[in-house]
């Protein structure tokens, strides 16, 4: 577990080939931080559904920040797309798509959204 804030480590992704770098790099630093291995792995899954939806809804790709802070990991995940609609309910079995934002706001402990300029800002936390 981190005691103190540390500076944000961030790589940057434009194809979906660059998906699994992605999700290497936010495991490996969540784990390095001090996330467990379980933790880890959900802040993965929850970025990597939001870089997912940057690749499918926008043009440029995108960016992914991580850092910790005394209490938690977080992670901004920034885009040129608009907000994505947060606050959803989980669709239906049946249905083929709509679950990823619903996922993020579920196994995050936190889920934030602000514009950036020409963009977007989802951060996210996981508690250690």
């Amino acid at each position: 577990m981190s005691t103190r804030a540390t500076r944000p480590a961030e790589t940057a992704y434009t194809e979906p080939t660059d998906l699994a770098v992605v999700r290497e790099f936010v495991r490996d630093e969540a784990i390095a931080l001090g996330l467990s291995r379980l933790r880890a792995d959900l802040l993965t899954v929850a970025v990597s559904e939001l870089a997912t939806n940057t690749l499918q809804h926008t043009a440029g790709g995108g960016l992914v920040r991580i850092w910790a802070e005394p209490d938690r990991v977080r992670c901004d995940v920034v885009d040129g797309g608009a907000a994505p609609g947060f606050g959803r309910a989980m669709p239906a079995a049946d249905q083929p798509r709509g679950r990823g934002l619903a996922i993020v706001e579920r196994i995050c402990d936190e889920v934030g959204i602000h514009p950036d300029g020409a963009g977007t800002v989802v951060s996210l936390a996981l508690l250690f």
